[in-house]
């Protein structure tokens, strides 16, 4: 498994709007911008918000999901529900609502036991894969383990560590969500070298960094470890 979740990308149109919406929606700070890019900071998470001027792009119509403390939870909820048409699912005894920001990512706001306040880190993160079997494999091979399988659709939840990433095939899910296409994570482990090597030859390819590797998964997912 992971040690943590260093940063999450999504590709947006236009960078300036796409930062006003989650800085005027989400209290979500700027921790550095440049031109085509600028990170918000979610806890010790980097929501990174780029223009589609290099590679890594970052994901289209990513579905991924933020946490709340509980008990924060019934005023997100009745915060954004002025401005926007919530959907609301249950997880157990937990709840999460959803909704779409200005690029149609499925933005989830779920409780969790996180100390503090406002919005503490990204807990799930959804990729869309041709075949969930390969997927599954490739990310079992590199120290992910299942959770649990869909039901009714073809979906695989792995836990990463520090946040879960589910694997669907093709398909609209809880508030009509989709699974994100060419996503771009990155993450931090021990033992990179070895996690590496077990995926090798199932990469897309496996370029190594000052700081680790940046592997492109089989449907063309980026994921830097260091």
């Amino acid at each position: 498994m992971f040690s943590s979740l260093r940063w999450l990308a999504l590709e947006v149109k236009y960078l300036d709007p796409a930062l006003s919406f989650y800085r005027e929606h989400l209290d979500l700070s700027v921790r550095r911008e440049r031109e085509s890019e600028a990170a918000l900071a979610v806890g010790k998470t980097d929501l990174i918000l780029r223009a589609p001027s290099s590679v890594p792009r970052g994901g289209l119509h990513t579905h991924y999901a933020f946490s709340t403390p509980a008990g924060e939870y019934d005023d997100w909820w009745n915060t954004l529900s002025q401005q926007f048409d919530l959907t609301e699912f249950k997880f157990g005894s937990a709840k999460s609502l959803y909704f779409y920001d200005l690029e149609g990512n499925c933005v989830e706001i779920g409780q969790s036991t996180d100390e503090g306040t406002g919005i503490t880190g990204i807990f799930e993160i959804v990729l869309e894969v041709e075949d969930l079997d390969r997927a599954v494999s490739f990310y079992t091979d590199l120290g992910l383990s299942v959770r649990d399988r869909g039901d009714n659709r073809r979906r695989v939840r792995l836990d990463a560590g520090p946040f879960d990433i589910e694997l669907w095939e093709p398909q609209l899910g809880l508030a009509d969500a989709r699974g994100g296409v060419h996503v771009d994570i990155g993450v931090t482990a021990t033992a990179a070298t070895t996690k590496v090597d077990s995926i090798t030859e199932k990469a897309l390819s496996v370029e190594e960094t000052d700081t680790g590797y940046r592997i492109r998964d089989p449907d063309g997912h980026y994921l830097t470890i260091e």
